[in-house]
């Protein structure tokens, strides 16, 4: 009897010592529980003060004041548009803005805010291109994984200053872990509350979202240069977050609709040519040289093109070869580094074989603003926003600016970069303090 008592004294015993085990362990996670639960609360709070701080600020920019009659923007098709105007058409390129759009991006968000206005403000384009990563929802650099934040803030930022403009979609844009798609962003960016956004989804029979031309036409009917728009879409080969820079490159059928798109103009001024002739010699006169239109080719992820020729140049002590001819920039990412599509595509040969297109503009490598003649082919880097997303770049300035594309009327194209931290980019907020840091040492 004794014996039993002491088995179930020492088994009571062993159930008193267990029992605050599992009161202590049940303590601890709902402890933890509530410390998520409030840290999400907190964030998400601050998050939607912060975001509606920036749409605030966003909103605040007066519109641009322009001194002469602007084109007209004719829609003729899904993603085809026609510029009316007969005189010199000025374009802006914008890239990796990188708005993340989140608790932890606020300030900096606030930066890019204040650099696109000022840019935009000062220079007056008649169009804006932005070629991609708008947005940035990486969650441990912005605080969240809301995609359509960054675009919420760049959309009423350019309602306000009321400037047409266009994008084309970078990998950032739309992450795999990110809430929405392209579709869904095209969706929202197209949904009437910003007028001032000309971009369409494009043809739906064609790989990718944003496949857009735009034609620059002049008062009689011919179009003198065409701005193509494309989707390089974002990752490949598995590497669904990006870690291992495996990057896509245009689709074929992207390659066709593009090679289709000059097939078409061409055909339409040719038409329009011989339509002259018989009725207007003078006119038709004017355009006997005209084979083929000129078109300019945007997109985010860099084409192997531009790597080939920056080999080739630096192998040469960057110097000019038989087929690299330097305009200006340089490259400044770690390594003198191109992060192009891992694979091959047949956009480059394909404008070769046309004739007709003679520059590419992209964006993605935040630190090269390169620009050089490759083949005959200008292959240029936009000059990045980026506050966000390179570790410590809020602080260097270089890099930071924008494009500029003066088009004149008979087509022809000038291009070049102005670097944001000029006294003529003023704006109602000030400017933060950089370092101007040496992109490449072999460029100075």
């Amino acid at each position: 009897m004794s014996k039993a008592k002491e088995k179930t004294e020492n088994g009571a015993e062993i159930a008193e010592v267990k029992k605050p085990k599992k009161h202590r362990a049940r303590k601890f996670f709902l402890g933890l529980l509530c410390v998520i639960v409030a840290f999400v609360l907190i964030t998400t709070l601050i998050t939607v003060i912060g975001l509606n701080a920036n749409i605030k600020k966003a909103k605040s920019f007066a519109a641009v004041q322009y001194d002469e009659e602007l084109p007209e923007f004719e829609n003729y098709d899904n993603g085809k548009w026609n510029i009316h105007t007969d005189r010199e058409l000025k374009v802006l390129q914008l890239t990796d803005v990188h708005i993340g759009g989140g608790w932890m991006s606020i300030a900096k968000d606030s930066m890019a805010i204040n650099a696109v206005a000022a840019l935009i403000t000062a220079e007056k384009p008649d169009f804006v291109i932005v070629t991609g990563d708008v947005a940035y929802p990486v969650p441990f650099q912005a605080g969240t994984f809301n995609n359509k934040s960054g675009a919420k803030v760049f959309a009423n930022l350019m309602e306000a200053l009321g400037v047409n403009w266009t994008v084309c979609y970078g990998n950032h844009d739309t992450e795999v872990y990110s809430y929405f798609s392209r579709e869904d962003i095209t969706d929202f960016y197209t949904s009437g509350e910003f007028p001032h956004c000309l971009l369409q989804a494009g043809p739906e029979d064609v790989d990718g979202v944003g496949n857009q031309v735009f034609n620059i036409v002049n008062p009689d009917n011919i179009t003198t240069r065409s701005l193509v728009l494309l989707d390089s879409h974002s990752y490949v080969d598995g590497d669904y977050f990006g870690i291992l820079w495996k990057y896509d490159n245009i689709h074929a059928n992207q390659v066709e609709w593009y090679k289709n798109v000059v097939g078409e103009i061409n055909a339409r001024n040719a038409s329009l040519i011989e339509e002259y002739k018989a009725l207007e010699p003078e006119t038709a006169a004017k355009y006997a040289d005209l084979d083929t239109v000129k078109t300019s080719l945007f997109f985010h992820i860099p084409l192997t093109e531009y790597q080939d020729a920056w080999n080739e140049f630096k192998a040469n002590g960057y110097k000019d070869t038989e087929n690299v001819k330097y305009n200006y920039g340089t490259i400044g990412e770690k390594g003198e580094l191109i992060y192009p599509g891992i694979h091959t595509d047949e956009l480059f040969e394909t404008m070769l074989e046309t004739k007709s297109g003679d520059s590419v503009f992209c964006g993605h490598d935040h630190l090269n603003n390169l620009s050089v003649n490759y083949k005959g082919i200008d292959l240029t880097y936009g000059m990045s926003i980026d506050y966000l997303a390179y570790s410590g770049i809020y602080k260097l300035g270089t890099q930071r600016g924008c494009g500029v594309l003066m088009i004149s009327p008979d087509g022809k194209l000038n291009a070049y970069h102005e670097n944001y931290y000029q006294e003529k980019y003023l704006s109602q907020y000030a400017k933060e303090s950089v370092t101007m840091q040496t992109l490449n040492e072999n460029f100075e």
